[in-house]
This record gives structure tokens, sequence and C-alpha cells, in this order.
């Protein structure tokens, strides 16, 4: 099998600007070496900052202008190092083409979805204009896109998060690449639609014979989907080989440690192993606090409903139902996991709960007992006090910190509003020690949001709901975005809290993995309702419903022997 990319001892470091007259430099990749033969998938593996995605962008020289790149790039027989920008122009799009892992920052939100599939196809391929939205619509075909013609005319944000994914597909298959690069392509969309993209990959790999440099730090996605693993970490290759092999005798400690890292659906430990755990050969000796059966009911939910206007021609408007009729109860101490896909009406039903959605923008039913009072029906200044109680941490830890205000303020702020503590020092004094809590050190105070990794923000967001002394924690998909061995710590962290702080969690995920390992009780949610709800061993060891079924059948689980071509 010839080679069509081969990457030879590539270093990579960006310039960080000049101290004493000295530059200074950040060494990102050391000396990695790979192949990507034609017609097979290899598979880019590590953690955040392993290196990966400067590696793979470094093909097509995607990179800031003060990176410097030595070693070799080499392309069907074209040095890649040494190519011009016209050169390197010509084959972004055509020969090589580009799946990022958020849709929506790479779709231009001003171009349809038709005008964006047809550029590739106009500058690359020299079609006409009715010749190219004719096969942009073939191509939204050949993805699966629903209703393509009219898909056509849609704007970015008019799609869903797996059908901007599907667009992104087809702008890369336009011109018919060699190979193309897929940078965790899969990794913030929900399970069901992470299986679709993943199968959809395989099946447009096969036919249209093109290789696959795909870039993750999910083992379970990459064993399903790769023919050659690259393990990576702190810019170095730690391993690599077939993907059969990776899998049954994985060789190096990290990789090992990868592995074990990730919450499977099989088992339900009282503590997830990191990555320094596994690497250093210590074993867990927590066994979890065992959870009071009989604790008071701190919130107890009864028909909650939520519905939203939708805006028809020009003065009229029609209700549209997210949420109809969730009802649970949720002890102290205790986590209900809220799960099932896009557009299940899981985050509304948090939201509604916090009082986050505007009325005018459509009404809400039901009741939402907290502490005696409806959530509901309580006035704004009402629920002022009642927010100290109830804090919600986002998916996102980039949006939801202030990028102006160092880690103290963000910390100090909340106490300032609702009064905690008697002056600005005791308050940075507690702030201090919820830092410490979430194991971040003094230093962070003074620091910016950017300059801390994804994990460390989250951590940080947790410790800002912290501030207020909360007894419910909403988490809405708080640890989808990070890679295994951080989420792995963010649980941790979170059971830790619970066990000490007696917290109790609404614990929205897609993924019921994470879900087993987390939740007491599990409600699953499709189009709006509650279609199963019971504790967490009996939906995940006997789920009742098909939907249930079906969620848990998506969940990637690593390498298994694929059947032979026929």
């Amino acid at each position: 099998m010839s080679v069509l990319l081969s990457i030879q001892d590539l270093k990579v470091a960006f310039r960080m600007g000049r101290i004493d007259g000295v530059m200074q430099r950040f060494e990102a990749v050391k000396g990695v070496s790979f192949d990507v033969p034609e017609n097979t998938t290899v598979a880019l593996v590590g953690e955040s900052g392993s290196g990966k995605s400067v590696t793979a962008m470094s093909v097509l020289n995607l990179l800031p202008d003060n990176a410097e790149r030595q070693g070799a790039i080499t392309f069907m027989g074209r040095d890649l190092l040494a190519a011009s920008v016209p050169e390197l122009q010509g084959l972004r799009g055509r020969d090589i083409a580009c799946v990022f892992q958020d849709p929506m920052t790479s779709l231009n939100p001003v171009f349809t979805v038709g005008q964006q599939i047809c550029e590739p196809l106009v500058k690359h391929l020299g079609l006409g204009a009715k010749q190219a939205m004719q096969r942009a619509e073939a191509l939204l075909v050949e993805v699966g896109m629903p209703e393509p013609k009219r898909r056509l005319k849609a704007y970015p944000h008019e799609l869903s998060g797996g059908q901007q994914q599907r667009v992104m597909i087809a702008m890369a298959l336009a011109c018919e690449p060699k190979l193309l690069i897929a940078d965790e392509p899969t990794t913030a969309l929900d399970v069901t639609i992470q299986r679709q993209i993943m199968e959809l990959l395989a099946k447009l790999k096969d036919k249209h014979r093109m290789s696959m440099l795909f870039i993750s730090h999910d083992l379970g996605v990459v064993g399903e989907v790769a023919d050659h693993v690259v393990v990576m970490r702190h810019g170095t290759v730690r391993e690599q080989g077939p993907v059969a092999r990776i899998f049954a005798d994985p060789h190096d400690a990290y990789t090992k440690a990868l592995l074990a890292c990730r919450p499977t659906l099989e088992r339900r430990g009282a503590r997830l192993m990191v990555i320094d755990d596994h690497i250093a050969g210590h074993a867990s000796t927590s066994v979890g606090k065992a959870k009071d059966p009989s604790a008071p009911v701190i919130i107890e939910a009864t028909a909650l409903a939520k519905s939203f206007w939708l805006r028809t021609g020009v003065f009229g408007r029609r209700e549209f139902q997210a949420v109809k009729g969730a009802s649970f109860r949720l002890r102290r101490g205790h986590t209900l996991g809220v799960v099932g896909e896009s557009g299940s009406g899981k985050t509304t039903m948090g939201l509604t709960l916090l009082r986050l959605h505007e009325p005018s923008g459509g009404p809400t039913s039901g009741s939402a007992m907290f502490d005696g009072r409806d959530l509901l029906r309580l006035s704004s200044r009402e629920m002022l006090p009642v927010r100290r109680r109830i804090q919600v941490v986002f998916q996102n830890p980039y949006a939801s910190l202030n990028p102006r205000f160092t880690i103290g303020q963000t910390l100090v702020e909340p106490m300032t509003i609702h009064r905690v503590g008697q002056d600005n020092a005791e308050r940075e004094a507690r702030a201090r020690a919820l830092l410490a809590k979430v194991d971040l050190d003094d230093s962070a105070m003074h620091k910016y949001p950017h300059e801390f990794s994804g994990g460390q923000r989250q951590r940080i967001a947790i410790a800002r709901c912290l501030t207020l002394s909360p007894e419910v924690l909403v988490l809405d998909e708080a640890v989808s975005a990070l890679d295994v061995s951080v989420q792995a710590q963010v649980l941790n962290l979170l059971k830790d809290l619970q066990d000490e702080l007696g917290l109790a969690y609404i614990f929205i995920s897609h993924d019921l993995a994470v879900v087993r390992f987390m939740a007491d009780e599990v409600m699953v949610m499709r189009n709006g309702e509650v279609i199963e709800q019971a504790g967490v061993e009996q939906i995940l060891d006997r789920p009742q419903q098909e939907y249930t079924k079906r969620l848990m059948g998506a969940i990637p689980r690593g390498y298994r022997p694929r059947p032979a071509a026929a």
C-alpha cells in the first residue's frame, strides 16, 4: 500500500515574544513521525495540548504567523514545507480538505449553505453557478441531509449541530479530495448524531477511496473508525500501531491510562482514575459516600412544561412546546441524570427551573417546589435570594467567564452582589479557599480566563457557583467538551464536593457512560417528554424503551473486530 502523506521528524514552535532581547519559543511538536497510506484512516490521539491538532494543521500550514515548522511533510511526493502560498491554496479544499470540531465557527454566518458549498466547486473545478448548485444539492443528498434542496437556501444558524457538521463534510468532499483531515468532528455532538457522523465518514471514505487523518481525544471513537493509531503527549509520539494491537496490547503507560480513565456503561466505580494516577501506578482507594434513600426532597417538579412563541409570517405566531409535563423529585445529596438527544428538551427543562428563560418568550406551566415555594410563581425580587441556592454550570467554560475579569474578580463579584462576607478582604479569602478546593492555587486570582485550559476554566466556573454556598447545581453538559482525562478530574471533583457539602445535582448530559458514573436516578427525555424514569442501574441495565436502547447502542465502545470485506 503506497504512502499518501508522510510526516517525518516534524517540529513546530511558536514565537512568544522577546524577554531581555531573547526571543522566547514554545515547542508544541517535538519530532513527530508517521505515515498515512492510501485509503486508510490514521487517528491522532491525545489530551488537549498534546500537539495533535498543531501536527495536522501543519500539513496545509493552517497555523498562525508566529509558527515555525521544521522536518519534512510530503504529500504525493510534493514537499509541503517548501510549497508557496499559491501552491497550498491550490491544495486546500481540492486534494486535502478539513472538517473541524465546531461547525458553527467554521461556517460563514452571512452566506447560505448553498453559497458555501459552491465556493470550492467554482474555485477549484471551474463550474458555473447553476452546475455548482446542482452539485451542491447532490452532495447534501450524499451526506444524508433531510430536504437538501430547501437546506441550500438556509443559513448556518437555521440548522442543528449535526446538520451543520453534514454541511462541513459536504463542503470538504465537494472536490473529492484524496485526504480528509477531521479534527474532533464529533466531540460536541450527542451520541446518536455522533454515531451517524462516524458512520457517514466511514462510508464516504470507502466510497471515494480517500484517506483520513482523524484527530480525537476519545479512544472509544477512535477504535471504531481508525486503521492505525498514533498516540501523542506533550508534543511527542508515545506509541503507534494498528488499531487492534493498540487496544488489545498497548505498550506505553500513557496509552493504557487513556484507555482506562473513561467511564464505561459496564461498571460504576466510586472514583475515576486520572492519567497521572495510572502512569504512577496508584490504585483508587476511594469507596464513595453511601447515599441516604430517605434524604429530604429539595426540589419537586410536577407537570413542568415550557413553550416558546415562534414567528409565522409578519404578525402571526405559533406555540412550540419544548418541555411537556416533566415530573421528578430531587433529594439532598443525590444526582438526577437527564439524558436525551439535542432538541429533547433537557436543557430547556433545567433553565426553566432556574427561571433563565424570559416569560415573554412563551408560557410556562406546572410547578417546581423548592423550600415550600413554587419557583415558577416567584417574582424577580423573590427569585434573587433563591439564585444563591440554585446555581448553574454551563457546557462551554470559554463563554461562561467574562474575559475582562480576573479570576479573583469573577469569584468576588457574586459574593458582592448577594452580600456574602463582611468586606472585600473576607470575600477574597473565601475565593482563595474555593480555588484550593477545586485544585487551583492562589496565583489564579490575578490571571484572566484565556490563561487557563478548558478543564481549569470549568473548575473556575464550579468555584464561582460555590461562592454562594448553593444547595443545588444544574450541570448542563458540564464535561462534554473536555478531553477524557480532564473530564475524569472534573467528575471526581463534583463527587467530592457532593460528599463534602451535601449538594444535589441535576446532571444534564447526552453521554450515558458519564451519567452512570454520576447519577442515582435517570430521566430520559425525547421531543420534550419524559419517556422513561428510574434508578440508574434499572435504566441502563434494563431499559424499557426502544429509544433508550438506541441511545445506549450509539455510544462508542472502542475497537471491535470488523468483518472482512466481501
